[in-house]
């Protein structure tokens, strides 16, 4: 799994972004975005009423793979992502609307287009690396979403 980079200083993409306070922001527009946009409907199909659970693993996942504390490796081991998502169909329509909505936080979100940048295209990266069928618009294989 790659971290995304920024310039070449000694700064973490966490630190760039503001820290634990930026990453949480981002985390609740991007849920908040895939329970508001009905172009997220498929992907948000996927995950519980609440998304609460999903907010707090995906905050500790990105707290450690932008460089800061290791909060998901601390409570849950290795993240291990494909193996946590493979109870679930994910296809080209849920990775496109996983992107649409962490595309338009990461805009909304981060002023320095750089970084921006580079995080979008590690994010999409990480998406298509999820993709484990070629079913689009596909069901939950799984009732109770991996968080």
């Amino acid at each position: 799994m790659n971290t995304p980079r920024t310039a070449p200083t000694d700064t973490t993409p966490y630190e760039a972004l503001g820290g634990a306070p930026a990453v949480r922001r981002l985390v609740e527009r991007f849920y908040q975005l895939m329970d508001e946009l009905p172009e997220a409907y498929t992907v948000r199909r996927m995950h519980p009423e609440s998304l609460a659970g999903s907010a707090d693993s995906l905050f500790d996942f990105l707290s450690g793979w932008l460089g800061g504390p290791p909060l998901y490796s601390q409570k849950k081991g290795h993240p291990r992502l494909r193996m946590r998502h493979r109870a679930y169909a994910i296809g080209t329509v849920e990775r496109d609307e996983w992107m649409l909505c962490m595309t338009q936080a990461l805009t909304e979100q981060v002023a320095d287009a750089a970084l921006r940048e580079a995080l979008i295209d590690t994010f999409a990266h990480m998406a298509n690396h999820l993709v484990n069928t070629d079913d689009s618009a596909s069901a939950c294989r799984h009732a109770n979403p991996v968080n």
